[in-house]
């Protein structure tokens, strides 16, 4: 059963993983929980292959104009191309520059979400303008390539080479190349976490951090909170599974996953930059962001970590005047801010 308007104090029932018992999930946050049934006519659950072009669809329907990029002129937005790597396709970039700006300004590197399988480089972007306003900050959004027409490692590879061309140009459009993070929801923040571990990987560009909401990071779909959400929320294990079978296919669960599609997989973090997670407590990627910051921590990383009490996946966007989104915002201003100052 998905979650209708009415149920913040819904509970489900026990499950079972292994020999274990899994209790039933956390209740949504009250002020949050009406705003769910706007989250389930846009994108109804489960995801399936026959909801997609309504799921796309939906996406496009709400990505920002020029115009309202543009915050009354507070911003230049260009749309250009990035090259493929080996070969493949351009990739299309946007991107959003102060026109105040005096000096080089710090940039976001902006991967957006889509469950792999939806959105574009203008999804949740004015959602970000305000970030980059109060900061002063630039924003180049990537429209990486997406699944099933588009299998791995197409997207994350594509928002590899959208970094490569920002550093390249980043004097073209007056931007600090030393003030470079990379940002990203959902799917976006397993995509980000995977450019970071790419880039340290091929000796590529320095990021000065990495900024991963409610990040999809463990193809296995397997942790205690993706069995608690079993049928139940805005992101449920059941989509999860169709997202992942639709960038991986075959090779879900065996060793012919990349850690670069599935980040949760990268034998060490080390050598990662600083990095601020935050994710709620009543979602799917609950516990595989709580272990991916662990992780950070225990192999010497700098990490920042917030579970929102009641958030599901996306509350923030979706009701943005509730007490735990307004801390949720503020908490990555301030990270922000000290990261950048």
């Amino acid at each position: 059963m998905s979650a209708k308007a009415d149920e913040g104090e819904l509970r489900m029932p026990s499950v079972a993983r292994g020999n274990a018992e899994v209790g039933p999930p956390p209740p949504f946050d009250a002020e949050c929980v009406s705003a769910l049934t706007m989250v389930l006519e846009m994108y109804p659950e489960p995801a399936t292959a026959e909801k997609l072009p309504r799921m796309r669809q939906a996406a496009t329907d709400s990505d920002p104009t020029d115009e309202s990029l543009e915050c009354g002129g507070a911003f230049r937005v260009e749309e250009l191309s990035a090259p493929g790597l080996n070969g493949a396709p351009d990739v299309p970039v946007l991107i959003c520059t102060p026109t105040a700006a005096t000096h080089r300004t710090a940039a976001i590197y902006y991967v957006h979400g889509g469950g792999m399988v939806c959105g574009n480089l203008r999804s949740e972007l004015d959602y970000m303008m305000g970030t980059a306003e109060r900061e002063g900050l630039a924003i180049v959004a990537v429209g990486y390539r997406v699944a099933p027409e588009h299998p791995d490692p197409a997207p994350v590879e594509d928002c590899y080479a959208g970094l490569l061309w920002l550093f390249a140009q980043a004097e073209r459009f007056n931007i600090d190349a030393e003030r470079i993070l990379i940002v990203g929801m959902s799917a976006g923040g397993g995509l980000a976490a995977g450019v970071a571990l790419m880039a340290r990987d091929r000796n590529g560009p320095n990021l000065i951090g990495q900024m991963l909401h409610s990040p999809m990071l463990d193809e296995r779909n397997d942790t205690v909170s993706s069995l608690q959400f079993q049928a139940h929320g805005s992101w449920t294990r059941e989509s999860n599974e169709f997202g992942w079978s639709a960038l991986l296919g075959d090779r879900r669960r065996s060793e012919y996953v990349s850690a670069y599609a599935s980040p949760s997989r990268a034998e060490t973090l080390s050598g990662l930059p600083p990095t601020f997670v935050d994710v709620g407590s009543a979602e799917v990627f609950r516990d595989e962001s709580v272990d991916y910051a662990s992780r950070l921590w225990a192999a010497g990383g700098i990490a920042e970590l917030h579970v929102w009490p009641g958030g599901y996946h996306g509350y923030e966007a979706f009701a943005p005047t509730a007490a735990i989104s307004r801390g949720a915002l503020g908490a990555r201003s301030e990270w922000l801010h000290r990261l950048l100052n």
